[in-house]
């Protein structure tokens, strides 16, 4: 299958019925937004006894999936990101992370990739929210394969997790027998002058930064993060010993997410100076995430330029 040009959605429906081939236990949980998700028709129509629509009630879909994952089932619940993670986060917190259930829960399209929607499903807050909760894991690949192969570690891994799912195609960054490991980073650059520190979404536009910076004589390192939590600190502090400079990016207020831990763990570990690049604590509109990202300064223009003023300031 040509994974490669397929939306990510696609990728995460037509996975899905691999995962169900393989361990009839893994069940595709919607709240009425399966055609969003790609499961309709893809999973749908080929494993309907695996298929369940709970309907309108994202709070109850995750219930359900606690109850399944407790009778030894492998839930996927997916809904829209500001659905997955805001509406239901007290029965996440109760059924899932404190019962300590093996629900996995996809939030799709994430952060300024829900622009046509507006402010009131731009969720620019999951990745920070989550990542608070006890025993959940919290991850967001960059690209197709990389969807892949999380998921494929999400269906043979016991714990709850939050996976953010982009649902459009992306650039493929990653090679297509690339491995997960939620405890390691992912070095996509190597470089001597800044560190770039980036997640999901917003890895394609680091590389292109990254390659601007390269013309200009400076060696950007781009560390990827598909894990948020667990966060891969030592991975971190290696490259801000070496560079002496960091700047994080993602699609996301730059509260709480990325640009939290990576100033959590350097400020505990590695003094260093960092630039945190997203969402500058605001809510969404209805825009183009061109329009989005430029308004709030986080596109390659703008993480060229902090790069390039972190490391000239050494």
């Amino acid at each position: 299958m040509d994974y490669k040009n397929m939306e990510m959605r696609m990728v995460y429906a037509h996975t899905l019925n691999e995962l169900i081939e393989e361990n009839p236990n893994v069940l595709c949980l919607e709240a009425d937004l399966a055609k969003a998700s790609g499961t309709n028709p893809v999973v749908m129509e080929k494993h309907p006894d695996n298929f369940i629509d709970i309907g309108v009630a994202e709070a109850n879909m995750i219930s359900i999936a606690a109850g399944l994952a407790n009778e030894g089932k492998v839930p996927f619940c997916a809904s829209f990101t500001c659905f997955a993670s805001r509406r239901v986060y007290d029965q996440v917190t109760i059924s899932v992370a404190y019962a300590n259930n093996n629900v996995k829960i996809v939030g799709t399209a994430p952060g300024i990739t829900q622009g046509p929607n507006g402010g009131t499903h731009m969720d620019f807050l999951d990745l920070a929210i989550m990542r608070a909760m006890p025993n959940m894991h919290v991850y967001s690949p960059c690209d197709q394969f990389e969807l892949r192969a999380v998921m494929r570690h999400m269906a043979v891994t016991k714990q709850p997790t939050y996976m953010q799912l982009v649902r459009s195609k992306v650039p493929v960054l990653r090679e297509e027998s690339c491995a997960f490991d939620p405890l390691k980073a992912v070095r996509l650059r190597e470089g001597n002058d800044v560190t770039i520190v980036t997640t999901g979404y917003m890895v394609q536009f680091v590389m292109k930064a990254s390659d601007e910076l390269a013309k200009e004589g400076l060696g950007a390192e781009v560390l990827h993060y598909p894990s948020v939590k667990p966060f891969d600190g030592d991975a971190l502090v290696e490259s801000a010993k070496k560079t002496g400079a960091v700047v994080s990016v993602e699609n996301q207020n730059i509260l709480g997410g990325l640009g939290g831990v990576v100033c959590e763990t350097l400020s505990e570990r590695r003094p260093t100076r960092v630039k945190r690049l997203g969402v500058p604590d605001r809510f969404g509109e209805v825009a183009t995430e061109k329009y989005l990202l430029d308004k709030h300064g986080f596109n390659v223009s703008h993480i060229v330029d902090a790069a390039r003023a972190l490391a000239r300031s050494r």
